[in-house]
């Protein structure tokens, strides 16, 4: 088992690799302590053929790798692949394409949520993975026999989860499905983030347009503060500590050093400098410039209770078409659709979605559907022809 460390054998391998239809992807990397994640090894595979690479060799260009993702003739299959594309992405600029992504798939014809790559192997092949490597440090060199055996097993395996995928789908007829999800995953939206958008990240909410101002800029500050630098945005400063200086709007070093939340002495560093000054743009907007704090609408009376009759619904569908329910609806789609009707805009309402799943439950909704117990399964019926309907 032969690690590539050399442009030549880097070269050919990915030739070689490039005269199948479809190859399969994984990357292993480290990120704990970077902003952007460190690409220690990437491993390829297709019929007949498999390649180790070693991104860290000083005699390697990663281009030729680069090109075979954006070679449009041969499908890169990933598991879970948002990460391995983040990370192609950031080193090469581009995003792969075209793409299958086997979670989605599996999510599509029935295996789950969300199910790991070795549930997914074992379910489809029977092999019992060894994860033993599992937390390996990946920049560590030399790589050990079995370090590389665990890491090819992420990609040999996969030619046969792909292939048993792809033929559920085209027999089910549900190729389309999974195309609209590779869209996304694919849009170059999906992964270049712009900083004056990383507030959206944040979780806890405020309640003033100042307040979200202050939010917005010191945020904006910290991402383009933690790329440049190449540290976790919690390294820079926490988002807790954020939230605090979006109500506290400290304009000084003085200020700044009465938050709970700023560690002593960190007031006086060249990075609190460039966040005082992030707060003090905010407070200079004028009112008529603040953004506007949007805040969920309050849910109409019977909302709760018609999104824990979707939820149902939502079960019953999900479990006769063979999917899992989180790729019909989330628990979002199912509180806007519960409180906005046909206006949520939501992916349950577009789409292959909208037909397996959004239309039902506007019918649920609207009093078209109903549930009844039958035969000791639950179903769903017509209520205008109930007396005749078959179950739903």
């Amino acid at each position: 088992m032969q690690l590539i460390t050399n442009q030549n054998d880097l070269v050919d391998a990915i030739a070689t690799l490039s005269q199948s239809d479809f190859v399969t992807v994984d990357t292993e990397f480290i990120r704990e302590t970077t902003f952007w994640p460190e690409l220690c090894l990437i491993q390829m595979a297709a019929p007949g053929v498999t390649a180790l690479i070693d991104p860290l060799a000083p005699d390697i260009d990663l281009q030729p790798f680069f090109d075979l993702m954006a070679n449009e003739k041969v499908l890169k299959v990933f598991h879970a692949a948002r990460q391995d594309i983040e990370i192609v992405f950031h080193r090469g600029g581009l995003i792969p394409h075209p793409v299958f992504d086997t979670q989605i798939a599996a999510m599509v014809c029935g295996f789950g949520d969300s199910v790991s790559y070795d549930q997914l192997v074992q379910r489809i092949t029977g092999t019992q993975l060894d994860k033993s490597s599992r937390f390996t440090d990946w920049r560590h060199r030399p790589l050990s026999d079995k370090q590389l055996t665990y890491a090819l097993a992420d990609v040999t395996y996969l030619i046969d989860v792909y292939l048993d995928l792809k033929a559920r789908l085209e027999k089910r007829g549900r190729a389309h499905w999974l195309n609209e999800e590779m869209d996304v995953l694919t849009s170059r939206d999906t992964y270049d983030i712009k900083p004056e958008d990383s507030w959206r990240r944040l979780k806890m909410r405020v309640k003033k347009p100042i307040e979200l101002a202050v939010l917005q800029k010191t945020a904006a500050w910290r991402e383009r503060e933690a790329r440049e630098r190449n540290v976790p945005r919690s390294r820079v400063i926490k988002d807790d500590a954020l939230y605090e200086i979006a109500q506290q709007q400290p304009k000084d070093a003085a200020a700044m050093a009465r938050l709970r939340s700023i560690p002593k002495g960190w007031e006086r560093s060249s990075a609190a400098a460039g966040l005082i000054a992030a707060v003090n743009e905010a407070l200079a907007l004028p009112k008529e410039d603040l953004p506007k704090v949007t805040r969920p609408p309050q849910p109409s009376e019977g909302a709760n209770a018609a999104a824990e009759i979707l939820k149902v619904l939502l079960r019953i569908v999900a479990e006769k078409q063979g999917v899992a329910p989180k790729i019909l609806a989330s628990g979002d789609d199912i509180d806007r659709i519960a409180a906005d009707g046909e206006n949520a805009d939501v992916d349950a309402m577009h789409g292959w979605r909208r037909d397996v799943f959004g239309d039902k439950a506007l019918k649920m909704i609207n009093g078209e559907l109903g549930i009844r117990f039958e035969k000791r399964r639950i179903a769903v019926f017509d209520i205008d022809t109930a007396g005749d309907a078959a179950p739903g």
